[in-house]
């Protein structure tokens, strides 16, 4: 114990799960959207997230966390630590010090809009994306994030969340999909898809998220303790579960396994597990990793073509699909021994039912909140680049630079 009356260990894990899951944001997730774009449009891409990650936090300290963790309110936290007011070094939050609770939550706060980007990839603009990120923080993110996490009415309905299943994952895919929608395909597409123009820059990518979401799953536990290291346990088996899925799958349906599917695959079944990660037994975890990389694969690989949306780096597919299909099976596979409140497998499947209808209460209000933002949005400014600086890239056209 220090000074203040905390554990060291536990501090010390809390801070190491914050670095590195601001790690998966940049340069992770940045990486990993970057290798999948054209050469022409990478820097655009990486400063998309890095322009999340600067924004997002002054946000956080500004309005953000008073928003998400002050108060119990059924839908909203409220004003009372706006700026963080009130924060002292003895300040307590779930047993570490606030400071670093609110380090923790930025860091989710951060790769949860950088991922949101991924679905207007090579077409917004900067201008645009960077009014859009700190009002969707504030109006979706936030009050989400108090619903699941801050006591609010999904938290009291008994929604299992461990992670970021909902808060996370189907908040940022439903977003991408919401502004894909509202921007329109890219041009040409899809008789004129562009291939990737690094895939050693998205596998390295994949790889940071992959290592970063032991802090992500690990860290959520808030304490250096069995919990944690069993949600890492099951976080590492769900990944590699569905990695093998989707390189399978593509096996089948396509002749040969990709280096993009595998680590496509690797990254849905680490959606998958989040929301479960601190509930489920191992062989769970397995099926939730191939049941996740499945749902997400025909999402990817189907359900764009057959209803024609351009989520240009599959937000929607891996992370809103993803997500939903890993919530849900949190609530069947939740084991009481863990920690689930009540697991379906175990004979309660008014568990299914309540995770069920929690993550399509998140989407909702997702969905409609973001379509009302850029509706405003689109009063004021162009979202879209014009059609010349498409064609020859934003790198060029929207920051002067070239990779």
């Amino acid at each position: 114990m220090d000074a203040t009356g905390f554990a060291g260990g536990d501090v010390a894990w809390i801070l190491t799960a914050s670095a590195l899951v601001l790690m998966m944001t940049v340069p992770g997730l940045a990486l990993f959207y970057g290798g999948m774009v054209r050469r022409t449009n990478v820097l655009s891409t990486l400063m998309q997230s890095l322009g999340a990650a600067a924004l997002v936090t002054l946000t956080w300290v500004i309005a953000g966390y008073s928003f998400a963790f002050a108060g119990d309110g059924a839908l909203f936290g409220g004003f009372d630590r706006l700026f963080l007011s009130g924060l002292t070094l003895d300040s307590d939050a779930d047993g570490i010090p606030e400071s670093a609770f609110i380090l923790f939550q930025l860091t989710f706060a951060i790769i949860t809009v950088a991922i949101i980007a991924g679905a207007a990839a090579e077409r917004l603009r900067f201008s645009a994306w960077m009014i859009f990120v700190p009002v969707w923080l504030l109006v979706v993110y936030a009050p989400i994030a108090h619903w699941v996490w801050g006591g609010g009415f999904l938290d009291e309905a008994g929604v299992l969340d461990f992670a970021g299943g909902a808060v996370v994952h189907i908040n940022s895919g439903v977003a991408g999909l919401v502004l894909a929608l509202k921007l329109g395909p890219r041009r040409g597409w899809p008789q004129e898809g562009a291939p990737p123009h690094n895939l050693v820059l998205t596998v390295i990518g994949a790889g940071l998220l992959w290592v970063g979401w032991f802090g992500f799953n690990g860290g959520s536990a808030l304490e250096a303790n069995a919990l944690a290291a069993h949600a890492a346990l099951v976080t590492q088996i769900a990944a590699a579960s569905a990695a093998l899925a989707w390189a399978g799958l593509e096996w089948v349906f396509r002749g040969k396994p990709s280096v993009l599917g595998a680590a496509s695959g690797a990254v849905a079944g680490l959606v998958g597990i989040t929301p479960a990660a601190g509930y489920v037994e191992p062989y769970a975890a397995f099926i939730i990793g191939v049941a996740t990389a499945a749902a997400a694969y025909f999402a990817v690989t189907g359900l764009k073509r057959a209803l024609k949306y351009d989520d240009s780096l599959d937000a929607f597919g891996l992370h809103g699909v993803g997500g939903f299909a890993g919530a849900v099976l949190t609530g069947v596979f939740a084991a009481t021994a863990i920690g689930g409140a009540s697991g379906g497998v175990e004979g309660n499947w008014l568990a299914v039912w309540t995770q069920t209808w929690g993550a399509l209460a998140a989407a909702a209000w997702c969905a409609i909140a973001t379509f009302s933002i850029l509706w405003v949005l689109e009063r004021f400014m162009t979202l879209r680049v014009d059609a010349e600086d498409e064609v020859t890239g934003l790198d060029i056209a929207l920051h002067g630079e070239s990779a």
